[in-house]
């Protein structure tokens, strides 16, 4: 039986081969040279990986080569990361550290920084296009992708979050937000990963509704680390969200609750897999490390 140092170990290993893929993009030598900088800058930044893992690891479970699937994987890496340097700009959330370091806009200012994020959300259909399979499998990966980040997916959430912030009072509100701006595009990793290795609809639906719940665990997760994490660890201020009356799981439900709810939706996550995949080792314990992690 794999246990759960296998487990961790081949997370490991899936995410320094992803890395590995971005370290080899945006190296041109150019006139427009600053611009690539500031991409690379945000995108080698660290991170967990796990939009690009979870699409590696779905196309995995359903008979793919991991190199097949590699292009997918950065492209999905990409898109998550110009959502973060657009997150960070003083018209949205003005952060001035990500992960420990500072934001894209602090170094390269707010124009490259703009820049930089629309380039890589560029870049990252050009990846999943790019991806070593045949075109449909590609084009419906990039369908998928499109229609997670737009006006029904992140981009929504994000304008619901930052531009009606103050109309957000129930839990149903906060469900919506963040199932459009964090779960839709941890849906869009699961399912483009099982579109890549030609899965079947079953196993597209329990991927979906897998990261449906993953998504939520993390951001109610994410809400209570503001809380009771450090700056040391989080690599960005902590107590933002209190000190900005920000509406949020934490403030709604305090943390027994939130703590409830985390594993409540954890559960539910691994659930969601049972009936389509046989080997649902990985992805029960990937959920089970992100519903008490503390960065």
């Amino acid at each position: 039986m794999t246990n759960t140092m296998d487990f961790a170990q081949e997370y490991e290993r899936c995410r320094l081969a992803v890395n590995a893929a971005l370290e080899r993009c945006f190296t041109a030598d150019c006139a427009q040279r600053e611009l690539l900088d500031a991409m690379r800058y945000s995108l080698l930044a660290g991170g967990k990986r796990i939009r690009p893992v979870l699409l590696l690891r779905f196309a995995a479970l359903c008979g793919l080569e991991e190199t097949a699937a590699m292009e997918a994987a950065c492209g999905i890496e990409m898109l998550h990361t110009y959502s973060l340097i657009h997150d960070d700009l003083p018209c949205m959330d003005d952060d001035d550290l990500r992960r420990g370091r500072p934001t894209c806009h602090k170094v390269f200012g707010e124009t490259n920084a703009v820049l930089a994020g629309d380039a890589l959300q560029a870049a990252a259909f050009a990846h999943v296009l790019s991806a070593s399979v045949p075109g449909e499998r590609r084009a419906a990966m990039a369908l998928t992708l499109a229609k997670a980040v737009g006006e029904m997916g992140m981009c929504g959430g994000q304008y619901l979050d930052t531009c009606r912030e103050g109309e957000l009072r129930t839990e149903e509100d906060l469900l919506l937000v963040h199932s459009l701006k964090t779960s839709a595009l941890l849906q869009a990793a699961c399912v483009m990963g099982v579109q890549a290795g030609n899965g079947t609809p079953e196993q597209q639906a329990a991927a979906e509704s897998f990261a449906r719940h993953l998504g939520l665990a993390f951001q109610i997760r994410d809400d209570m680390l503001d809380c009771i994490s450090t700056a040391e660890e989080l690599g960005k201020p902590i107590g933002s969200d209190a000190e900005e009356g920000k509406f949020t799981f934490a403030s709604l439900f305090g943390m027994e609750k939130c703590e409830e709810l985390v594993l409540d939706h954890t559960q539910k996550a691994k659930e969601a897999l049972r009936s389509a995949f046989d080997d649902t080792g990985f992805m029960d314990w990937l959920a089970d490390w992100l519903a008490v992690r503390r960065h």
